[in-house]
């Protein structure tokens, strides 16, 4: 099937799921497309944020007895930058791979590759970094952000052949 009639179905499948769903049916398509998600975990920044709070501590000392202020706003700072570590923390940055997109979130927002928008694939021990034509280069790492390089390479491999999208694949 080609992609266009593919769109096309997929267009029809969601007017009649929104029909459907007006009725109270179930609907009859179910995800249409399969993302398949590896995960990673943020831990530098929020470490950083920690690390940025006890030097805070240890410099402006509050529990001094010659301070002559009220330590409530050093205190909510504080307890800002410990929310703002959680909150990075528990956001688990991806990358997603459909059969033909690829996508991800970063500190602007939401972002998707088409393979025509792709122009290289680089897999190396450690790291996998996508080129896109346009903008910065999408780069996953296995030391900074824990993500699994290995299983990544091989669906990022199969996505590269079926899209017909240029993949170097460096050794040590």
């Amino acid at each position: 099937m080609s992609r266009s009639w593919e769109r096309m179905v997929q267009r029809n499948a969601k007017k009649v799921d929104k029909r459907r769903k007006k009725e109270g049916k179930p609907s009859l398509s179910s995800k249409t497309a399969q993302v398949e998600k590896f995960s990673g975990r943020n831990f530098i920044f929020p470490a950083l944020l920690i690390l940025l709070m006890v030097f805070y501590v240890v410099v402006f000392a509050p529990w001094a007895t010659d301070v002559k202020q009220d330590t409530t706003m050093f205190w909510v700072t504080l307890g800002c930058y410990a929310l703002l570590a959680l909150f990075y923390f528990m956001r688990r940055p991806y990358l997603g791979v459909t059969r033909d997109t690829l996508e991800t979130r970063k500190f602007t927002g939401y972002r998707t590759l088409r393979p025509g928008d792709i122009r290289k694939i680089v897999l190396s021990p450690g790291y996998v970094v996508i080129e896109p034509a346009k903008g910065t280069n999408w780069v996953f790492s296995k030391f900074i952000n824990r993500f699994p390089i290995d299983t990544m390479g091989e669906r990022l491999k199969s996505f590269a052949e079926a899209n017909r999208v240029e993949l170097e694949v460096k050794q040590k």
